[in-house]
């Protein structure tokens, strides 16, 4: 199970004195069992799927401060956040290549028989089902809009 080998590894990480992967799996442990409490699983726990939600919402944050970080010149946060971005790749199924992308929003386009941005919505809900966390969604956007402009 996944949030087992999140405790796992925040065991080996303090045995290792690693003081910032320790942090980040300790926040990552908090909001597993936030989310728990929100969905009211705390006896039962979250499904693997459940804590890679958690783990991708987690990402977008720490991307988000990354771009906030270098629009502010702080390239030493900056570099902190992207270790922080590895550690949390591990717990995360691997992603896609652009090709299966490619071939994945072209064929939901032909599907739906999209043609305009009108239908992005419909077309964006199709592919993120489709991937199911193998995507980053800024990059299915962008994919998505290109095809549909």
């Amino acid at each position: 199970m996944l949030k087992q080998k999140i405790n796992e590894d925040l065991k080996v990480a303090l045995k290792d004195k690693n003081q910032n992967k320790a942090l980040l799996l300790r926040f990552i442990n908090s909001e597993i069992k936030n989310e728990e409490i929100a969905k009211k699983k705390r006896e039962k726990g979250l499904s693997d799927e459940e804590v890679e939600q958690v783990v991708s919402r987690q990402m977008k944050q720490i991307k988000d401060s990354i771009e906030s970080f270098k629009a502010g010149g702080r390239d030493e946060l900056v570099k902190e956040e992207e270790e922080k971005i590895e550690i949390l790749q591990t717990y995360l199924p691997e992603q896609m290549s652009d090709d299966e992308l490619d071939k994945i929003v072209d064929q939901v386009v032909k599907d739906t028989n999209a043609s305009s941005m009108s239908d992005f919505g419909k077309v964006m809900g199709q592919v993120m089902a489709k991937t199911k966390g193998q995507a980053d969604g800024q990059k299915v956007n962008e994919l998505v809009k290109k095809k549909l402009s």
